[in-house]
């Protein structure tokens, strides 16, 4: 999609991104435009009106010596000048205004956009990259809007005015000195042409280079680890070489504007002083009518040059906006279907029948997979990694839609059923558990958004976290760092569970929860899970049998498939099977009637 964009953008698909822009915005911001372009009007005339003047200036003051026409001259210009640098404040603050709301309602827009996406977009986008392209292209929609009322109700306002001046005093010259206008406007045209690719390219290569920092910064300790600074570093300075060489190619077309209209309007107002000079020597013109003239020529220089490269720059605001267009329009895949209903949670079953899912096509991660959680039971999925236990839990979450067959809550199909609703009764822990910006108390509430702070604290409690927060600088105000940095593994493990806890679902899910966790930190947070797997549907994705040594039903994945099935007795029992295996070459030594004698912590995927 993109390479078509970049290579097939004509003027039928500006006009129509340009439409699509001002439909959405227009209307909301009419009143403001209207008062800005009004404004810049009163700075268009002020600015004909210095050339209109001129003619006055020199045939009554000078020629004429009338002293009394100077005086109200000087009145008039001092008046022109004061309402010109007003009109201009009020301008600016009136659409700089109008530029931030712009920005802010894309920025709300984008992100509530994103939110409605399906996991499966942000595993094939860099959340880095993302971001450093959507702030871009929301930038440069802000421009888009903001130049294109400033350029047609000043710069162009201004050059009308200016044209209507020149005719008024000399239409003959008005014709020869703008003869250069549609030979301007066919170079400029040409230099349009090659903003389009490049403009694209530009954003690429500028949001690649954010995402190179933003992995930097939190990938610090792999990066030290492993001695990664030159490898990084080489491979940023490729990057933001790229990145210049776009940018300055950018400023290359940029410039290109220049030298043509220079030597146009270089061209056009030697030709006034050239004709002019002869048309009052010789022919005894008016001298005044020249001065005017010739001032209103020099005076719209200004604007076409605006125009002019106004017109580089709005095919490049053009680009941003199609950009973001573009993610604005990518369809939510996991969207709740027309018909569909709030999950009527009764029991809490959980049923997967005939399952079958595939990430990519032809690469099948489950095959035909039935498995049944009863409600208020502790169901486990073990086996080798990459088996597809975690794509099940997320699967039932309807993070990714199945491609056969149905899971079933209750009997209820959740393809059918909203997605909050479905996702407000389920509790989830995972693997890596992930804060977000705030305090720890913000992080703990994200679980049931109206809790009060002693409901958070109970959480907190059950969760085996309170002890160490308060101990942190500000105790539950203490601000986490980034992905929560500031804080030990098993710390942000506790407060995920305690996020759980506080949520209250009858089903929970838990994927891997303490898989990367020391063994002190590995007793607490298993203390809390015990308290808060209690007479709710769990299922666990284990890598320890300290874990499910207590689960009600075991499933054994192999290659997307059930391989097995039972209690932890009835698969020791079976010496050759996967489960045994699995628990034979480091699971944990437990024996067969699950009381758990020692322990040896290998993962098993």
């Amino acid at each position: 999609m993109s390479k078509n964009l970049e290579t097939s953008s004509g003027s039928g698909e500006n006009s129509a991104i340009l439409k699509r822009v001002l439909t959405e915005n227009w209307r909301r911001y009419l009143g403001s435009f209207a008062i800005g372009a009004l404004l810049l009007a009163l700075v268009s005339g002020s600015t004909a009106f210095t050339a209109w003047i001129v003619r006055d200036i020199v045939n009554d003051v000078f020629v004429g010596q009338d002293l009394q026409t100077a005086y109200l001259i000087a009145a008039a210009i001092f008046a022109v000048f004061t309402i010109r640098g007003l009109a201009l404040y009020g301008s600016i603050y009136v659409l700089g205004r109008v530029a931030n709301n712009i920005v802010a309602r894309y920025q709300r827009r984008t992100y509530a956009h994103l939110l409605k996406l399906g996991v499966e977009y942000f595993k094939s986008n860099r959340s880095a990259y993302l971001v450093g392209q959507i702030n871009q292209n929301i930038l440069g929609m802000r421009n888009l809007l903001n130049n294109f009322v400033t350029v047609f109700a000043r710069d162009l306002l201004t050059l009308i005015a200016l044209v209507g001046v020149m005719v008024s005093l000399d239409p003959v010259m008005s014709i020869a000195t703008l003869l250069v206008l549609p030979l301007l406007a066919f170079i400029m045209l040409r230099l349009v042409k090659r903003m389009r690719k490049v403009a694209r390219q530009e954003v690429d290569l500028n949001s690649k280079v954010s995402s190179s920092i933003v992995e930097t910064a939190q990938g610090i300790e792999i990066v030290k680890s492993f001695t990664m600074e030159e490898i990084l570093s080489d491979k940023l300075y490729n990057l933001t070489r790229n990145a210049e060489g776009r940018s300055n190619r950018i400023v290359k077309i940029s410039a290109k504007t220049k030298p043509p209209t220079e030597i146009l309007a270089g061209f056009a107002i030697a030709s006034v002083v050239a004709l002019g000079g002869y048309r009052v020597v010789e022919l005894g013109h008016d001298p005044g009518g020249l001065f005017a003239f010739l001032t209103a020529a020099m005076l719209a220089y200004e604007p076409i040059r605006k125009l002019s490269s106004f017109r580089v720059s709005f095919e490049r605001s053009l680009v941003n906006a199609r950009m973001l267009y573009e993610i604005l329009d990518t369809p939510i895949k996991q969207g709740d279907l027309p018909a569909a209903k709030d999950l009527d949670l009764k029991a809490g079953t959980i049923e997967l029948k005939d399952i079958t899912f595939s990430y990519y096509p032809g690469e099948k991660v489950l095959d035909r997979i039935s498995i049944k959680a009863p409600a208020g039971k502790t169901t486990a999925l073990v086996g080798p990694s990459g088996g597809g236990k975690s794509t099940i839990i997320s699967l039932i979450q309807r993070f990714f839609d199945t491609d056969k067959g149905k899971i079933l809550i209750d009997g209820q199909d959740i393809s059918k059923i909203t997605a909050a609703s479905l996702r407000s009764n389920i509790g989830y822990v995972s693997q890596q558990p992930m804060l977000f910006e705030g305090s720890i108390m913000d992080n703990i509430r994200f679980g049931r958004p109206d809790a009060d702070d002693q409901h958070v604290i109970k959480a907190a409690k059950l969760a085996q976290a309170h002890q160490f927060i308060v101990e942190q600088p500000d105790g539950y105000d203490t601000q986490v760092g980034e992905l929560g940095g500031n804080l030990s593994g098993g710390q942000r493990q506790r407060l995920s569970i305690a996020r759980a806890i506080l949520r209250d679902a009858p089903i929970l899910l838990l994927d891997e929860a303490t898989s990367a966790l020391d063994n002190e930190s590995e007793k607490l947070v298993q203390q809390a899970l015990e308290y808060l797997m209690k007479s709710r549907t769990t299922i666990v994705v284990a890598h320890r049998l300290s874990t499910i040594r207590n689960a009600d039903r075991i499933f054994v994945i192999d290659r997307g498939r059930v391989v097995e099935e039972g209690t932890h007795a009835a698969l020791m029992r079976k010496r050759t099977g996967v489960y045994a295996k699995l628990h034979g070459i480091g699971f944990e030594t437990i024996p067969a009637n699950g009381k758990v004698n020692t322990r040896k912590k290998v993962s098993n995927g």
